[in-house]
C-alpha cells in the first residue's frame, strides 16, 4: 500500500528509482512520481496517473539529472486517483517536495488553519497538507528543513512514512515515520531509502530499519544520523539483509503467483528447517522454549490477524483447542482495536501478518501489550515492525511474497502454527510423544506431498475453462478444513473479481443451500478425515439439487469421486496438516481462472499487498 523509494548518491538517480518503483508495484498502486534534485538547486517533479511505465513515458526526453531523489506509488486514501491526487506534492513556494505513506488524520484542521494564513491548495490529498506545514513552519520560524519536520510531526495525528526534498539542499533527504514502514539501505557513498528493502538490495544488503518517531538524515558524504522529534539521537542499527534478486524475479513464470505456488515446496522445507529435529521426534520453536511458563500456564490464545492471515488463525485455532487443550478466540485486527478487549495476564495473543505492518494487527499488539497480555508474532518480514512489537516470536521464512494474493505465506503460516501447536504440546504434555513424533514425521514430508499436488497443474488449468464465467462459487470444508474454504474463495475473489463465499459444510443447509442451482457450483474440501461421513453429506444435499461439484479428495477415494463432476486428488497426511496440501489446488484454481478471464492476477484492483492505513 503506497511505496517509497529514496537514492542519494553519485549513480544514476532516475534509474535506481524508476526501478525502485518497479519492485514496489506488487504493493498496490494507482498513480505513481518522482521528484529529482541537481546540483544546480533544480527540483523538477513528474507524475502521473496509471502504471509506472506512465511515469517513464512522461519523463522520456525531460531533465533527469540529479543528485538526490525520491519517487512514490500511491495507493489512494484522500483523493480520486489522478495525475494532480499523485505524489510528490509541492510546498506552495516550490522549495519542498514530499511522498507520503500512511494518513494523516487531522488534516483537515491543519488545512483550514493553513487556509487562513494565506495557503493555496492544488490537490484533495492529507499529504499536500503536510508538506504545506512543515514549509509554513520553516519559513515562519526561520529554521531548518529538520526542525521543520520535527515540530510538524508533533503537530500531525495519524500514521506516516515520508521522505522530503528541499532543493537548496541536493545532498540531503529527510525521512521520518510513524505506524508505516520505511528501511535505509547503506551502500558505498551513497544511501537509499524504501518502504521495504526491495528496492535496494542489488546495491547494499546493509540495512537500517527506522522505528516510530525517528527522523533520519541522509546527507551525502556523512554517516546516517537518526533522531527523534525532541532531537534526541538514537542508534543507528544496522541489519544485513538474506533477501537475494532472484527472489525478486519472476524467475521464467508468467507470474509472482504461480511461481510463488510452485516455490511451496522449497518454502515449507525452508519453514521447518532445524525445527522438526530426530526424524520428527522433537519440534523446536525458541520462543515457545524460551517462555515455557507462559505458554503452558496460558489461560487462553487470543489471535489476531487480517485477510489470508486470519484464515490461518482459524487453522490455528483447530489445532491448539484439539492438541493443546487451551480456549482460543480469532479476532479481525480491525475489530479487535475498537471491541474493548477483555485481556490479561495469562493471556496469549499471537499476531499473523505476512508483512509485519499490517496496520489494524500492529495496533493490536499495542493494545495486548498494553493490557498486560503476552504477544507472540508470527510473520514473514524480518526486521518488520511487528516482531520489533512483541514479545516473543517465530518467522515463517518463506521469502518475498510479490503477488498480491497471498498463496506461500498462507502455507508457511499454518505450517508454523503447527510447529508451535505441537512445541506446546509437548510441554503440556497433551498428546502423547508417539503421535507428536508421527505428524512431526509427516511434517518433513509435507514438501515433497505438495510437490505431488503441483502435478494437478495441467488438470487444474483445463478443469478451470469450464468455471470461467460462473458468477458466484460456495466453497464448503469442516473441521480444520473451514478455513480452507475460506482461503479458497478468498483467492478467486481477489484475482478473478467472482463473487465466492466459503462456509462450514454443516452451515449450508441454514441458508446458502437456497443458492444452489446449476449455474452454482461448489468446492468442497473432502479429504479423509474424522468428518468424512459428515461431508460426503453435505455433497449429496447439493448433488440433489443439481449443483455441479468440484470436490478435493483423498487418493484413492471412491465415495465422492463418484458424486462430484470433477475430483481432485492430494495425498493423504495426518489431519491436522490437510489443510497446507488441500489449500494448494485451491490456488491453482483461482489463478487459472482469473487468468482465463484475462485479470492481473498479480496485482488485482483496489488491492494492496501490505495494508499499512487503516
Amino acid at each position: 500500500m503506497c511505496g517509497i523509494v529514496g537514492y542519494l548518491g553519485d549513480g544514476n538517480t532516475y534509474e535506481v528509482l524508476i526501478k525502485g518503483l518497479h519492485r514496489l508495484e506488487y504493493r498496490g498502486y494507482d498513480s505513481a512520481g518522482i521528484a529529482l534534485v541537481d546540483t544546480k538547486g533544480k527540483l523538477h517533479v513528474y507524475k502521473s496517473k496509471g502504471k509506472v511505465e506512465n511515469l517513464e513515458n512522461m519523463c522520456s526526453g525531460k531533465d533527469l539529472e540529479a543528485t538526490a531523489g525520491i519517487a512514490h506509488t500511491r495507493w489512494a486514501t484522500h483523493g480520486e486517483p489522478s495525475d494532480n491526487n499523485a505524489h510528490p506534492h509541492y510546498s506552495e513556494d516550490g522549495n519542498l517536495a514530499l511522498v507520503h505513506n500512511g494518513t494523516i488524520e487531522n488534516y483537515k484542521v491543519l488545512k483550514d488553519a493553513l487556509v487562513k494564513h494565506g495557503c493555496k491548495f492544488h490537490s484533495e490529498t492529507d499529504t499536500e497538507v503536510l508538506v504545506q506545514l512543515i514549509e509554513y513552519i520553516r519559513l515562519g520560524n526561520n529554521c531548518s528543513l529538520v526542525e521543520a519536520v520535527q515540530e510538524a510531526l508533533k503537530q500531525v495525528e495519524g500514521a506516516y512514512a515520508i521522505a522530503v526534498l528541499e532543493k537548496d539542499k541536493p545532498d540531503t533527504i529527510i525521512a521520518a515515520r510513524k505506524s508505516s514502514p520505511l528501511v535505509i539501505g547503506i551502500g558505498e557513498n551513497e544511501m537509499f531509502l524504501a518502504s521495504d528493502a526491495s528496492p535496494f538490495v542489488e546495491y547494499t544488503s546493509n540495512a537500517v530499519y527506522l522505528k516510530d518517531g525517528e527522523i533520519a538524515i541522509l546527507k551525502k558524504g556523512e554517516p546516517l544520523k537518526i533522531i527523534d522529534l525532541d532531537n534526541n539521537n538514537s542508534k543507528v542499527d544496522v541489519t544485513k539483509l538474506k533477501m537475494s534478486i532472484s527472489e525478486l524475479e519472476k524467475g521464467g513464470y508468467p507470474h509472482f503467483m504461480l511461481k510463488e505456488i510452485f516455490e511451496q515446496p522449497n518454502t515449507l522445507r525452508e519453514s521447518i528447517r532445524g525445527r522438526v529435529v530426530d526424524g520428527g521426534k522433537r519440534i523446536i520453536i525458541n520462543g515457545v522454549r524460551d517462555n515455557k511458563e507462559t505458554f503452558v500456564n496460558a489461560r487462553r490464545i487470543v489471535f489476531v490477524a487480517c485477510g489470508t492471515s486470519w484464515h490461518a488463525a482459524m487453522v490455528g485455532k483447530y489445532l491448539f483447542q484439539d492438541i493443546c487443550d487451551i480456549p482460543v478466540v480469532v479476532e479481525y485486527a480491525s475489530e479487535f482495536r475498537y471491541s474493548n478487549p477483555v485481556l490479561g495476564p495469562g493471556d496469549i495473543v499471537i499476531a499473523l501478518s505476512q508483512s509485519g505492518e499490517t496496520a489494524d494487527t500492529l495496533a493490536a499488539v499495542k493494545i495486548a501489550r498494553e493490557k498486560g497480555a503476552f504477544v507472540f508474532g508470527v510473520c514473514n518480514a524480518v526486521g518488520s515492525s511487528i516482531p520489533r512489537e512483541t514479545h516473543s516470536g517465530a518467522y515463517i521464512h518463506v521469502g518475498p511474497e510479490i503477488g498480491v494474493a497471498s498463496t506461500k505465506a498462507f502455507t508457511g503460516q499454518v505450517m508454523v502454527l503447527t510447529l508451535i501447536a505441537l512445541s506446546v504440546a509437548h510441554l503440556k504434555g497433551t498428546l502423547p510423544e508417539e503421535e507428536i513424533a508421527r505428524i512431526g514425521k509427516a511434517l518433513l514430508d509435507i514438501p515433497e506431498k505438495v510437490e505431488k499436488v503441483l502435478k494437478l497443474n495441467d488438470k487444474i488449468e483445463r478443469l478451470s475453462a469450464i468455471y470461467t464465467y460462473a458468477h458466484n462459487f460456495l466453497y464448503l470444508g469442516r473441521g480444520c478444513n473451514f478455513p480452507t474454504a475460506l482461503e479458497g474463495a478468498l483467492k478467486l475473489k481477489e484475482i478473478s473479481y467472482i463473487h465466492a463465499e466459503g462456509y462450514p459444510a454443516a452451515e449450508m443447509k441454514h441458508g446458502p443451500i437456497a443458492l444452489i442451482d446449476e449455474e452454482m457450483p461448489s468446492v468442497i474440501i473432502a479429504p479423509k478425515d474424522h468428518l468424512y461421513d459428515k461431508i460426503v453429506s453435505n455433497v449429496q444435499q447439493v448433488k440433489a439439487r443439481g449443483g455441479s461439484i468440484v470436490a478435493i479428495v483423498t487418493e484413492g477415494d471412491t465415495v465422492i469421486k463418484n458424486l462430484a463432476n470433477h475430483v481432485l486428488e492430494i495425498p493423504e497426511v495426518p489431519e491436522c496438516l490437510s489443510p497446507i496440501v488441500a489449500s494448494v489446488p485451491l490456488q491453482l484454481l483461482a489463478y487459472y481462472i482469473a487468468i482465463n478471464k484475462g485479470k492481473d492476477v498479480d496485482m488485482p484492483r483496489n488491492l494492496a499487498k501490505s495494508v499499512t492505513v487503516e
